[in-house]
């Protein structure tokens, strides 16, 4: 397995197949965590049916290019032929841009080339990273999981732990994206990747959104702090609007602190200093309410939500987000967040 900090961004030894060139144009949708499998334990069934008609209708025919940045297939609960037949039509759409050369795929710990050996005829080149050269800020693309030495070292044994004895008996996998503790880790690790690196590090694994290097819970906090900053000059309804919103963003946050037990976790990733905007997540397809994903090109960066019309969170529907829809679906996108990468770029050299 690649070990990531082995690389420095500037050597010539990085595997030319593995670096995606966006820096004179082309626009990339990054996602991770789809957890293909087979059965009643499918954790896509959810979303399944809206991430091919996203792929298909929006990405695909707009031109964009598809980086699925592990645990893609979910091989360790499930055989490849099975995940295969149960979702032909997702393997239809990955396809699709692959023979456009509009394709890459990332390893994760669940779809580790370990599980693939005795497959042949498996039809996509794999990446342990891919570095996407912006023209502004480099771009790391990895899962995350190689952060944590327990899959480096261990991840077949933990794969036939979870396919033979805990699927078998009914028990849950403890995932280390459930343990806000883990989860830290391995954002601290990635950050300070970043940091050493002077780059962008995208990652996956723990299904946790962040973008500039900031959470949902950190987020709010910064938006709560500018609405009130703007309260002092409102008037009229603009004002009522500011309470009713910082009244909202308050209660997202009291239900976050509990979730993510700030209350035991009350270090940062960035500890005293000014967070640098260097760390993003893609999140994962198998949110209760849509799809996250990180969409970059040569000039910004963004995190998009994906949803089904009606079955939005409230943050998306009452927050102002411009909404698109595809045409005759029930499939909206919202930019949660957005900035230029240029901005970003500044930001990492002076802060970082």
């Amino acid at each position: 397995m690649l070990d990531i900090f082995k690389f420095k961004l500037n050597k010539d030894e990085f595997p030319k197949e593995s670096i995606l060139d966006i820096s004179t144009g082309g626009k990339a949708l990054i996602i991770s965590d789809i957890h293909m499998g087979h059965g009643s334990r499918d954790d896509l069934d959810r979303n399944g049916e809206m991430l091919a008609c996203i792929l298909e209708e929006y990405y695909y025919k707009n031109g964009w290019i598809l980086l699925l940045n592990g645990d893609i297939e979910e091989l360790q609960k499930f055989s490849l032929d099975d995940i295969s037949k149960k979702w032909a039509n997702l393997f239809r759409v990955y396809d699709l841009f692959a023979k456009e050369n509009r394709f890459y795929k990332i390893i994760g710990n669940h779809d580790d080339p370990v599980y693939l050996k005795r497959y042949e005829d498996y039809p996509y080149h794999l990446h342990p990273v891919v570095k996407i050269e912006t023209g502004a800020v480099p771009a790391f693309v990895y899962h995350g999981h190689q952060l944590m030495s327990m899959y480096r070292r261990f991840n077949k044994l933990v794969g036939f732990s979870i396919r033979f004895i805990l699927k078998p008996l009914g028990i849950k996998n403890i995932s280390y994206y459930k343990n806000p503790y883990k989860r830290f880790d391995i954002e601290k690790k990635a950050y300070s990747f970043s940091i050493e690196n002077q780059c962008l590090t995208i990652i996956g694994h723990t299904h946790r959104p962040l973008f500039q290097s900031l959470g949902r819970f950190d987020y709010i906090k910064f938006e709560i702090e500018k609405l009130c900053m703007e309260y002092s000059s409102s008037v009229g309804e603009e004002r009522s609007r500011i309470e009713a919103e910082v009244k909202a963003l308050r209660k997202d946050l009291s239900a976050l602190k509990k979730k993510e037990k700030r209350d035991v976790l009350r270090q940062s990733l960035y500890g005293d200093e000014l967070p640098v905007p260097c760390l993003f997540n893609s999140g994962c397809t198998l949110g209760k309410q849509g799809i996250n994903g990180i969409e970059i090109s040569n000039k910004d960066i963004a995190l998009a939500y994906w949803f089904t019309e009606g079955k939005s969170k409230k943050f998306v529907t009452r927050g102002g987000y411009k909404i698109e829809e595809i045409p005759n679906t029930p499939y909206r996108r919202a930019v949660l967040n957005y900035d230029n990468l240029d901005y970003i770029a500044a930001k990492i050299k002076l802060l970082g």
